[in-house]
């Protein structure tokens, strides 16, 4: 096992590294513009805690930076920040690029499966952009399914979606007999129960300086905040369940929102014949966020499937 030292910025790929660049987003994306304050520093910013402020930046983040000319999401779904979202893509593409030579592979021939991509579709429509994989994205809210399809039909990208049907799976149901993918990804609920979730969210009305509000909110659905046993259950889940995907997946993921969380779950991957597993830390602002990365191949087994890509 690798550890990453602790980063204090985001992914030098990150387009989104030196901050936002409000003049290119109100050209691009006009219907920014009557939100758009000036901090007591003389900068340019929103208020954050408003969510038709935060919903609008993002639209003018994607059409600016990802080519995206349509998103849009219901009020109550999670409104997921921009440059922490595509820090995971980035480094996912630096995972693939340690197998291949240091060289970051392009193109749809990489298979990446994002579990609970939700009606948003962050994942996809920024890694599509960056790097131009094929996406698999699969969630068991119906209607996220049906919104996420809309998105990437009306911007013309060929994203495959897939409803999961048994709430208590995460693999099985959605990676069939004959599917190999590169990467999976998941932003797992990391809340254990609706209260503690509810709590989480006072904390960053807090943060912001706000009381808070049932109408201007960060969005999400339970299924997207919180689960049985949090998310170290949920991870827990996924670790168990992809020994059965075993050959068909080069590289596992998730995010861990909590550092405390990681101990517990490298006991779980040392209880299953895992090749090699990674903890790689980012930075997400003021908060420095990681993830969670595990192989059945060993470095040579993967070294040789990327080759095979050229």
């Amino acid at each position: 096992m690798k550890e990453n030292k602790t980063r204090s910025k985001l992914h030098p790929r990150n387009l989104h590294k030196n901050g936002y660049d409000f003049d290119l987003l109100t050209t691009e994306h006009p219907a920014l513009l009557p939100f758009v304050i000036t901090t007591p520093a003389g900068t340019k910013s929103i208020d954050f805690s408003d969510n038709k402020a935060v919903k609008t930046l993002n639209q003018a983040l994607l059409k600016a930076h990802y080519n995206i000319d349509f998103w849009d999401i219901p009020e109550h779904n999670l409104c997921p920040p921009i440059p922490g979202r595509v820090d995971y893509i980035h480094y996912l593409a630096d995972l693939l690029s340690d197998d291949n030579q240091q060289q970051t592979p392009l193109g749809r021939q990489i298979k990446v499966l994002d579990i609970g991509t939700g009606a948003n579709l962050v994942y996809p429509l920024t890694g599509t952009s960056e790097y131009k994989w094929h996406f698999t994205g699969t969630d068991i809210d119906a209607a996220s399914v049906k919104i996420a399809k809309q998105i990437a039909q009306f911007n013309g990208l060929k994203i495959t979606l897939k409803q999961q049907k048994n709430a208590s799976h995460i693999f099985k149901g959605v990676i069939n007999q004959k599917d190999l993918y590169h990467l999976t990804l998941c932003n797992p609920p990391f809340h254990a129960s609706e209260e503690e979730a509810s709590k989480g969210s006072e904390r960053k009305w807090k943060n912001l300086g706000k009381t808070p509000s049932s109408t201007l909110n960060f969005g999400g659905h339970n299924n997207e905040l919180w689960c049985e046993g949090g998310e170290v259950q949920f991870i827990s889940n996924m670790i168990k369940e992809s020994e059965d995907f075993a050959e068909q997946v080069l590289w596992f993921t998730s995010l861990v929102s909590k550092k405390d969380n990681i101990a517990a779950l490298e006991e779980v991957l040392k209880a299953h014949p895992i090749a090699e597993y990674k903890i790689v830390d980012m930075a997400q602002g003021q908060k420095i966020s990681r993830f969670i990365a595990w192989s059945y191949f060993d470095k040579e087994t993967r070294e040789q499937i990327c080759s095979e890509l050229d």
